[in-house]
């Protein structure tokens, strides 16, 4: 490497480290040269020719770069050239160079490819959106903000919804970052607006996608609902690029930070959300941005409002979705209750949709297969006869009110015949009443009420009387007559003569 190729990089790069990493000269020959090209006066400007820089250094610094430091891969500069320039690898390299009779190590041909290779300034493209084109959106710690349940410091989050193009910025304070809160705040955003962009630019925090991939990114299921009912299209950032929503990131939470958060003594979360609020429309909506030039919510409120979706008539239902296998029971668990799904898909995973009002259960194939209103105490259950097997729903909805109403219905005779069993003191008869009052399906009201007249009259009401009498058909024949006994008649014999010698009479044969 000649005087002037080392002095180039010298120019380029203000670290001796980096020079070294670039040249492989050691770090102490090139602050030897740093300082010699600084007295020199050659570090500012263009060089001289490489003849005038050499005859300058023979007369002021005679001792020459030590050879020692010249590069072990330079006698192959030509093949490593045509090499980067085909974009090959610094592993294929060394290996080509292995093949050639190299011995140097892997380090040597990385810092010599390195010295050729064109360095790339590292530079960023501004990317600027259409008015309700897009938002961004971004979490940031907020350091400790006072709960007003228990009146002690939490840790406390910033949310922040920025729109791309006026920069206008909604920001709501939390204590978690739970799913249920990440849909509360977007819908609490988009109230604030009054309306939706047609894409929402996030990170990839786990409320909102369960699975990280640039090209491929599963989306949590109740953000994609959430996204549907507004009509947002969802934008994952690539995973570690923050850069990729630098206006919620830099504009946004950084702002907040910085701004209002800066020397602010710590007061409830709900002063501050009040607080912050009136900051966004005030001194935040207000400011001249640095990229605009333009106040925020200026921009907002002449252009781009007008240009967001409008938003539905009902705000969404927050509702939280969760994977269940259906058990044997046919009832899934969501949110400490039990709700019925149909039998047919017992050991199948289904999703469970709940929301504020209702809780959905769908096939995995989003098909919907039951519906139920949200149960109100946890250990509720709640489920639909038709989703059980027929043959397990006698008795399981028995009870004695019912069943005393449904036996009066059938008429007076049931109703006493249900009264007598159920008024049992000692046997719980509520389940031969739910088979008695079943007798009515199979045989009809008018023969059941008969049968218990009959029982009735044979001082017998039992069900099993009742189901022998109907089997027999004996409901609609009269009772067999009735045969009198003769009465019964006195002794014939006065009682002392009975009584004999006990009264002291004559003894009695």
């Amino acid at each position: 490497m000649d005087i002037r190729e080392l002095l180039l990089h010298i120019q380029a790069h203000a670290s001796n480290r980096q020079v070294e990493r670039d040249t492989g000269i050691d770090r102490r020959t090139v602050k030897r040269y740093r300082d010699w090209a600084t007295a020199q006066g050659l570090l500012a400007g263009p060089l001289p020719p490489l003849e005038d820089l050499q005859s300058l250094l023979d007369l002021t610094l005679p001792e020459p770069i030590p050879p020692q430091n010249e590069s072990s891969v330079e006698p192959y500069r030509e093949l490593v050239t045509q090499l980067v320039k085909e974009n090959i690898e610094v592993a294929a390299i060394h290996c080509r160079l292995a093949e050639r009779g190299y011995t140097g190590s892997y380090s040597a041909v990385y810092r010599f490819v390195n010295t050729i290779r064109p360095q790339l300034p590292d530079v960023t493209v501004r990317v600027e959106r259409k008015p309700g084109e897009e938002g961004q959106v971004d979490f940031g710690f907020a350091g400790r903000m006072i709960d007003p349940a228990t009146g002690e410091l939490r840790r406390a989050w910033a949310f922040v919804m920025t729109l791309s193009w006026s920069r206008h910025q909604y920001v709501e304070f939390v204590f978690d970052q739970k799913l249920e809160t990440w849909l509360r705040l977007h819908r609490n955003a988009l109230n604030f607006f009054g309306g939706a962009p047609e894409r929402m630019v996030i990170d990839n925090l786990k409320a909102a996608i369960v699975k990280a991939d640039w090209d491929d990114p599963e989306v949590q299921q109740s953000y994609r609902g959430c996204a549907e009912h507004y009509g947002f299209l969802i934008s994952p950032c690539r995973p570690r690029t923050p850069q990729h929503k630098g206006k919620v990131e830099q504009g946004g939470v950084h702002y907040v930070k910085r701004n209002f958060l800066g020397g602010r003594e710590p007061t409830t979360i709900t002063q501050a959300n009040q607080d912050v609020l009136d900051w966004c429309n005030g001194q935040a909506g207000l400011r001249i941005h640095g990229t605009t030039k333009e106040q925020p919510l200026v921009r907002f409120q002449e252009v781009e409002h007008a240009r967001l979706k409008p938003l539905p008539e009902t705000p969404y239902d927050m509702a939280i979705w969760k994977k269940v296998t259906l058990p044997r029971d046919c009832h899934v668990v969501f949110d400490n209750a039990y709700y019925s799904a149909p039998h047919r898909l017992k050991g199948q995973e289904l999703w469970v949709c709940g929301g504020i009002q209702q809780v959905r259960i769908y096939t995995m194939k989003n098909k919907r297969v039951a519906t139920h209103e949200r149960a109100q105490k946890p250990g509720q259950r709640l489920t639909h006869p038709d989703h059980l097997p027929s043959h397990l729903l006698p008795g399981l909805f028995l009870d004695r009110d019912d069943c005393l109403a449904t036996a009066a219905e059938v008429g007076p005779a049931t109703s006493q015949v249900v009264q007598s069993l159920l008024g049992d003191p000692v046997v719980d008869r509520l389940p031969s009443v739910g088979r008695l009052l079943r007798l009515r399906n199979k045989y009809g009201a008018e023969r059941l009420e008969a049968a218990c007249q009959r029982a009735l009259d044979g001082d017998d009401p039992a069900y099993k009387t009742v189901k022998s009498i109907l089997a027999q058909n004996l409901d609609g024949q009269p009772l067999p007559d009735v045969v009198e006994l003769p009465p019964a008649t006195t002794f014939v014999r006065p009682h002392e003569e009975l009584l004999g010698n006990l009264l002291g009479g004559e003894p009695w044969n």
